[in-house]
């Protein structure tokens, strides 16, 4: 089982965050003075999990605006993948919403992206639109996905055993 640290984005990780962001989006990607602005706004929480050799293998971003948060991006390096660091993060966020009394987690993805779509149906996220011609790089639609209120039961519950069935990680979440 590998160890990994999930820690506040940094200055200092934007060099690495940005090089996942352009393997992962080689076409339309974000900047690197976007991650910047992102982790110097008061809505923003971003976060970043690293190996023991404090290398950036995946990053989270999601903005808090009173009851409802969006998850504005998430990535993983392509080497990392299948080791449920998504999941990891996701657990991070939603942690937060917890923390902060959001009720409510929303989000685009892009409608090809199955494995994304599947991760989140995990968590409870539902279809509630699309946005047609969204993405820049191709005019690819987004999927709009939305929670139920994240303090019910059902959803409370299915987090935790969410958190509970991490097997291929140990997480150590650092605030």
């Amino acid at each position: 089982m590998q160890k990994i640290n999930v820690l506040k984005m940094t200055k200092e990780d934007v060099e690495e965050v940005f090089e996942i962001e352009k393997l992962v989006h080689p076409n339309h990607h974000w900047s690197k003075d976007s991650f910047y602005n992102e982790i110097s706004n008061n809505l923003a929480h971003y976060y970043c999990s690293k190996d023991v050799n404090e290398k950036v293998l995946s990053y989270i971003g999601v903005w808090h605006i009173f009851e409802e948060a969006h998850i504005t991006t998430l990535a993983v390096h392509p080497e990392f993948r299948n080791l449920q660091l998504a999941q990891v993060l996701l657990i991070k966020a939603i942690e937060d919403c917890y923390k902060d009394m959001v009720k409510y987690i929303t989000l685009e993805v892009r409608e090809s992206n199955i494995p994304a779509i599947s991760l989140y149906e995990k968590f409870l996220f539902e279809s509630i639109g699309m946005r047609k011609n969204y993405y820049q790089d191709n005019g690819e639609n987004a999927i709009i996905m939305f929670t139920q209120n994240i303090w019910y039961d059902k959803f409370k519950n299915n987090f935790q055993t969410l958190k509970e069935n991490i097997n291929k990680v140990e997480a150590c979440y650092d605030e």
